[in-house]
Order: structure tokens, then C-alpha cells, then sequence
């Protein structure tokens, strides 16, 4: 009985705050209340696809079957999210070290060359002198520069919040970068594909199905491309006819959506093109990391070398001048 599914897995949840959500929602079943309206009451935990997905498998007796949909999903969703982290790891820890590395360099180990230098006296080489400019600068604005950096970061975010036109420029923006504009369109993609399938599946309307996908789709530009396609659905077109308009959703996947309206099969057809999609995201993602890898280990050995070089081709004038 889902009562007692609710009374264990509340007994043995370790996280407290999910635990008391459990404990909460059981509370409400035995109340009377259904499943759906019970999880509603959390939207920090359970998004309205997930509510809604459990409302339709309620209503029509695969409750069980809905929810094995949902943890496939979401775990596809973990496992995609865990990859894209994973491959950004180790390209920003060796970038984050050769900031600092740099950092500490300029601003502890070249005053102490820069005072060597000035005792010997002389013109000091172009690069060398170069450094010791950007020294100096660093230890008389490095608080006002982490400052800023800080406050832009803030800013931006705020910004992200608060303004929708500037959610959608900075959105489609990403979308349009070289390298990572590529693999969120994939994401993108795999995500609505999917979810939409799952939902088509479980038997919520279509029309109710995109304006759940598209407030979960998570970049502002494509949200207002699944909104249209509901408002042309709506007016009685097919869902591939919108989607080949739009700029964002490839041409290979809106011929196989077209495919499944044709056929009758959609919930197969959007979950074919959903695998086919993470494949290509796990490949861009192995491509990115492999790409990345090098350069950031040339960037750390660049920087850090440059400096050195330039703090010691004034000791071979030294060692001439006095020889």
C-alpha cells in the first residue's frame, strides 16, 4: 500500500528535510488527500512534471508504471548532468591553480626581482619590464579587482533574475557559442525529447505536455520556441511544422517527430531521438575534455614560464656586467 511505501521510505531517508517531505506527504495521503496533490505541496522537491506525471498514472491505474518512467528519467537526467560536471573539473581546477600560481608570483616573488634589479641599476629588457608594470598594478588594485569580479559576478545573476530580455540575450548567447553552444543544444534536445515522450506515454494531453516541457526546458529561447509550438498546435497544426521554423531544434529531429505523427507512434519516435541525442552529448562532452585538457595545461605552463623567462634575462646582463 502506498501509505506504508511512504512510512519506509521516511524511516530509513537520511537527508531530514526530504525525510519530513515524506513524512509530510504520507500524512496527507492518509488525510484523504491523492498522491499528486500531496507531492504539489512541495515544488522545491517535486516539479510540476513530476506531479503531473503522478496525477496521470493515478488517474488511470499505472501508478507504478509512471513512476519507473520518472526514474529513468531522472536518473538520465543525473547521469548527463554528472557528465557535463565531470568534464568541466579538471580544465577549471588547472585553471583556477595557474590563476593563483600567477597571482602569487606577481604579487610575492617579483618585488622581491624588482628591488635585486633596481640595486644593480641599469635599463631592464622590454618583457622584464613588462612584468614588473603588471606587478606593481596587480598589488595596487588587486582588492578593487576581486572586488569587481564579485560584484559583476552578483550583478549578472541578479540581473539573470530579475530581467527577462536579459535571461534571453544572455541564453541565446549561449546558444550560439563555438564549442558549448553546440552541446547545450543537444541537452536541450535530449531533455524535451524525452520528457515529452514520457509524457505522451503516460497519457497527458499534448497541449498540457508542452507547456509543462517548456517551463522545465531551462534557457529562456527555447521555452518561447515550445510555447509557439503549443499556440500553432493549438490552431491545428502538426508539432513538426512549427519545429521547422524554429532555429534552435535541428532538422533531423523534427523529421523524425514528423515521422511518429505520421505513423502514430510519437512516444517511440521522441524517445529514439532522446538516445540518439545523449550519444552525441557523451561524445561532444569526450571531444570538449580532450580538447580542453591541453589547452589549459599550455596555458598554465605559458603563463608561468613567460614570467620566469622574463625575470631572468636580466641576470644574464647581470653575469656579464660583471664579468
Amino acid at each position: 500500500p502506498l501509505v506504508q511505501c511512504l512510512h519506509i521510505l521516511g524511516d530509513q531517508q537520511e537527508n531530514s528535510t526530504f525525510k519530513r517531505a515524506i513524512q509530510a506527504i504520507r500524512g496527507d495521503v492518509e488525510s484523504g488527500a491523492t498522491f499528486a496533490d500531496a507531492l504539489r505541496k512541495h515544488p522545491k522537491i517535486f516539479d510540476s512534471l513530476y506531479v503531473n506525471l503522478v496525477a496521470a498514472g493515478e488517474v488511470g491505474g499505472i501508478l507504478d508504471t509512471i513512476l519507473n518512467r520518472l526514474a529513468i528519467q531522472l536518473e538520465k537526467q543525473d547521469k548527463l548532468a554528472k557528465q557535463l560536471k565531470s568534464a568541466m573539473v579538471y580544465p577549471t581546477t588547472v585553471s583556477v591553480i595557474a590563476v593563483a600560481c600567477i597571482v602569487l608570483l606577481l604579487v610575492k616573488v617579483i618585488p622581491v626581482f624588482q628591488k635585486m634589479f633596481a640595486d644593480f641599476g641599469g635599463e631592464l629588457p622590454g618583457p622584464t619590464q613588462m612584468v614588473i608594470d603588471l606587478s606593481e598594478w596587480l598589488q595596487a588594485y588587486v582588492h578593487y579587482l576581486m572586488g569587481s569580479i564579485f560584484a559583476l559576478f552578483a550583478l549578472f545573476s541578479q540581473a539573470r533574475s530579475r530581467s527577462l530580455a536579459f535571461r534571453r540575450q544572455t541564453d541565446q548567447v549561449a546558444l550560439k557559442l563555438p564549442i558549448f553552444g553546440n552541446i547545450i543544444k543537444k541537452v536541450a534536445v535530449a531533455r524535451f525529447t524525452r520528457t515529452l515522450g514520457t509524457m505522451i506515454s503516460s497519457g497527458v494531453p499534448i497541449l498540457d505536455a508542452l507547456e509543462i516541457v517548456s517551463r522545465t526546458a531551462g534557457n529562456v529561447v527555447i521555452e518561447e520556441e515550445l510555447q509557439a509550438t503549443r499556440m500553432s498546435i493549438s490552431e491545428g497544426k502538426t508539432i513538426a511544422e512549427p519545429l521547422q521554423d524554429s532555429r534552435v531544434f535541428p532538422g533531423m529531429m523534427v523529421q523524425m517527430v514528423a515521422v511518429g505523427e505520421e505513423t502514430g507512434s510519437m512516444e517511440i519516435m521522441l524517445t529514439k531521438i532522446a538516445d540518439f541525442y545523449d550519444d552525441e552529448v557523451d561524445t561532444a562532452v569526450a571531444g570538449l575534455t580532450s580538447l580542453l585538457d591541453p589547452l589549459t595545461l599550455v596555458f598554465m605552463g605559458g603563463s608561468i614560464g613567460t614570467i620566469l623567462i622574463a625575470m631572468y634575462l636580466p641576470i644574464f646582463t647581470i653575469a656579464d656586467s660583471i664579468n
